[in-house]
């Protein structure tokens, strides 16, 4: 059976954390088959956005990175280049990451953590958030949250808000011929999916509030654009990234 995880937020985060009866995906909100061995994948696209990955002695910040194996295959990756990795969510996220090398956990609820983030304003070289931006969107201080981690990065910094739910471009693809083709198949059933585009979903993100955090990005003087994911990952299909550099 299928778990739903509409409407959770950082403290259901923390109690799924230690919650033994959720596999790791569960954890981080997540069918299993939404994830498992998708992640090797959602990490070759990642970097391929955040360039500044690569090289070596980098500052990295991720924002909320949950349990899984997306967050290893970071640390992995940075601990190999000889990167400053922050990572910040909560303790009883954290405490299943491995540690590492200039490897540094900060538990809490970012924006709501700059005491603790604030010795590396204006520093670091790649920011992200990967698969959060939705609960931020309904549960945080949205516009603070985008404006302090454009502080926190560093001139040629990048930030990339990945895994965004498009409710406009869910409703695109299931009004096409595709997507109804991929409903029926999924939910094994002849039926239709109801789409209607003159509705507003409360608390979901649509093309309006994409285009306002990239014009939020550009007011601050960054560069942001609206970038699509390759066909090869799970959700390519209503699903959406933005990156922003800061020149």
């Amino acid at each position: 059976m299928t778990r739903s995880f509409d409407g959770i937020g950082y403290d259901d985060f923390r109690r799924m954390a230690s919650d033994e009866s959720l596999s790791l995906h569960e954890r981080i909100g997540f069918p299993d088959s939404y994830r498992e061995g998708y992640e090797a994948a959602i990490f070759a696209d990642i970097a391929s956005k955040l360039s500044n990955l690569d090289g070596a002695s980098k500052k990295i910040l991720d924002i909320g990175p949950g349990c899984a194996g997306l967050p290893s295959l970071l640390i992995e990756h940075s601990v190999a280049r000889g990167h400053e990795l922050v990572l910040v969510d909560s303790a009883e996220m954290l405490a299943h990451l491995p540690d590492g090398e200039r490897v540094i956990k900060v538990p809490g609820f970012f924006p709501n953590c700059e005491a603790a983030l604030d010795e590396w304003k204006g520093k670091f070289d790649a920011i992200l958030c990967y698969s959060v931006f939705h609960y931020v969107f309904v549960e945080a201080a949205f516009w603070r949250f985008l404006d302090y981690s454009i502080e926190l990065l560093s001139d040629g910094g990048q930030m990339l808000i990945g895994d965004i739910p498009n409710v406009s471009k869910r409703k695109r693809f299931f009004a096409s011929d595709a997507g109804i083709r991929f409903h029926q198949s999924f939910m094994n059933s002849n039926d239709v999916p109801e789409v209607n585009f003159r509705s507003v979903e409360r608390d979901r993100i649509d093309d309006a509030a994409i285009l306002a955090v990239i014009m939020r990005a550009r007011a601050q003087g960054c560069d942001a654009y609206w970038l699509p994911q390759p066909a090869t990952l799970p959700m390519a299909n209503r699903r959406e990234d933005i990156l922003i550099v800061k020149p």
